[in-house]
């Protein structure tokens, strides 16, 4: 009976378990990318009363995406990717009170129009699409390494600024806000009605900073990407494993950004 097992494994490795299709869902770490943080500014030209500054992050974007690929044709095979990556950093506004100096931090949250994201500290989201061929090494019955290469289409989010959030200012509601609560200049007697004002006027730009982020586009662009990898499928089962490393080439960053160009994906699905 053992040998008869042995002789059905067997067979089964020798058999070709690649599939015509397949589709998964894989975790997609991004590696290297940093964001520079912006130094606290003053924001209005009206009033040296309200600043903005946000922090920046150098560690690895967490990522997710989705995989769909083609093993049918001769010679190569053909991927296609999704993915999306993102880096969590913090941004606030600062009031201060002309008389005392005391400020006031008023930390921001925004929603990223076309991404997935619901109202939170801000986020710097990449996203990415590949089309891929890949070139396979055939040989071996369960794991399939190839190499390959192909277009990626880039789309990045903007970066909450101090030229953003100082463009948001010259808002006529919130210029006259700032004008009124400074009208009196540093008046003692005045202090706890300006702070009161100013803070209302950085409430203000706060609302109006969510509704404009909110609105804001994703800019996308045009490179490429080389990539290393494997699947791995036993015969029969219907599923599939893959771990891909790439590096991406070309495309366009906000400035504040400095890419890592490097992303993993590792993942499964269903192979028919």
């Amino acid at each position: 009976m053992n040998f008869k097992i042995i002789a059905v494994a067997a067979a089964l490795l020798a058999t070709q378990s690649f599939a015509i299709i397949g589709i998964g869902a894989h975790y997609a770490p991004g590696f290297g990318t940093s964001m520079k943080a912006g130094p606290k500014a003053v924001v209005s030209k009206n009033s040296n009363d309200i600043s903005f500054s946000h922090e920046g992050f150098d560690e690895t974007m967490q990522g997710f995406g989705f995989k769909l690929w083609i093993d049918l044709l001769p010679i190569i095979d053909i991927e296609g990717t999704f993915n999306i990556q993102f880096g969590s950093y913090d941004a606030s506004l600062y009031v201060k009170n002309p008389t005392s100096g005391a400020e006031n931090e008023i930390p921001l949250e925004i929603e990223l129009g076309g991404t997935p994201f619901a109202k939170a500290n801000p986020k710097y989201v990449a996203m990415n699409g590949d089309l891929s061929i890949t070139y396979p090494i055939t040989s071996l019955p369960v794991i399939r390494p190839y190499i390959g290469g192909g277009l990626t289409v880039f789309a990045n989010s903007f970066v909450l600024n101090q030229a953003y959030v100082s463009s948001l200012v010259d808002d006529p509601t919130i210029t006259a806000m700032l004008q009124e609560a400074v009208a009196n200049g540093a008046d003692p007697a005045l202090a706890q009605q300006q702070a009161d004002k100013l803070q209302a006027a950085g409430e203000a730009l706060k609302q109006r900073v969510q509704e404009k982020a909110a609105k804001e586009s994703i800019k996308t662009s045009i490179g490429g990407h080389a990539l290393v990898g494997f699947r791995l499928k036993l015969p029969i089962i219907p599923i599939a494993a893959y771990c891909n490393f790439k590096y991406y080439f070309g495309g366009e960053y906000p400035e504040e950004i400095d890419p890592g160009h490097m992303t993993l994906e590792v993942g499964g699905g269903l192979a028919i």
